[in-house]
């Protein structure tokens, strides 16, 4: 898997935890917030437009933004499935 694959991936991820957390709705709603990433009406990333870490920062902020620490916690499990990604929580 190449690098946009694994971050598109991670993002996926990422939206989908927040889906179960706020709703699929609000989930999808904030991640198209963030200006250079593509997503279905599922809340799959299709395609990153521009730079990978910058992109997935922006991702979390808007999430951060609307719920804090809670975040941050439900994302470490995440990232730990990700161990060549640079850590950005």
């Amino acid at each position: 898997m190449g690098e946009k694959e694994q971050y598109q991936e991670l993002m996926t991820e990422i939206i989908a935890k927040q889906a179960i957390i706020l709703g699929p709705q609000i989930a999808i709603l904030k991640a198209r917030n963030v200006a250079n990433l593509v997503i279905n009406n599922e809340g799959k990333v299709i395609d990153i437009k521009g730079d990978f870490i910058e992109t997935l920062q922006k991702l979390v902020d808007e999430y951060v933004d609307l719920s804090g620490l809670i975040v941050k916690n439900a994302l470490s499990s995440i990232f730990v499935k990700y161990p060549t990604i640079k850590k950005i929580v």
